[in-house]
């Protein structure tokens, strides 16, 4: 799934610019890190994207939905097709792994065998078939983040956003939070990862995307973390 942004701005209440004049094009298949401190707008942008976030001004394209004047119907299966993983997991605590991915499908309107078929496949495939009876709680952090992981991409979706998905996991755990995402993107699916990593920025060479103070002060193809860093 491509997306293209122009002239997009956000200005939160009174006078926060969270982003401004941005323009972004991003082909099917691509695999975009988006860096910059915290506060740059990095989670403002995805939130554009996924239109929990409507801009000021400008315009967003995503797969040929025009976000600004799409319709609730429409929008609701617009959003079928965007997988999100969170920083803090965002699970349901009172709900079994299992359970947690099967929400997603039920939610779809899928029958209870293939939703149950479909989350327990996606369980195998993240590692996480044996711990399908437990609860968030009872996980390790690294486990938390492959059953988001699962979650968010039970239903294919063509455009995953993950919004610092291994910032919370140690090195080891967090580089094979990382080599899913690789997998992932692989199989097709465009991954736009926002991040403070600059191991994996510098190791996994893709695209980079700097923003500074709402601003895209930088567009690399197989960038480094930091601008500056030799190649």
């Amino acid at each position: 799934m491509d997306l293209q942004l122009s002239g997009v701005t956000k200005i939160f209440e009174p006078d926060i610019v969270a982003l401004e004049d941005v323009y972004l094009q991003i082909e099917s298949g691509e695999f975009v890190y988006l860096v910059g401190e915290t506060g740059s707008g990095k989670t403002t942008l995805m939130r554009c994207v996924t239109r929990e976030v409507v801009p000021t001004r400008g315009h967003i394209s995503v797969g040929g939905y025009m976000l600004r004047k799409i319709k609730r119907y429409d929008l609701a299966l617009f959003r079928r097709d965007i997988g999100v993983i969170f920083q803090d997991f965002a699970l349901l605590p009172n709900l079994t792994a299992l359970e947690n991915v099967k929400f997603v499908l039920e939610i779809m309107g899928l029958s209870p065998k293939e939703t149950t078929e479909r989350a327990s496949e996606e369980l195998k495939n993240v590692g996480l078939w044996r711990r399908r009876d437990m609860y968030p709680p009872q996980l390790s952090g690294g486990e938390q983040q492959r059953l988001a992981i699962a979650r968010a991409i039970v239903n294919t979706p063509a455009l995953l956003l993950a919004d610092e998905p291994t910032g919370n996991l140690d090195p080891s755990t967090a580089d094979e939070i990382m080599q899913l995402l690789l997998s992932i993107n692989a199989a097709g699916t465009t991954i736009l990862m926002a991040t403070h990593n600059p191991h994996f920025v510098d190791t996994y060479r893709h695209r980079v995307i700097e923003i500074h103070r709402g601003r895209v002060v930088r567009d690399e193809e197989k960038g480094r973390f930091d601008a500056n860093g030799l190649c």
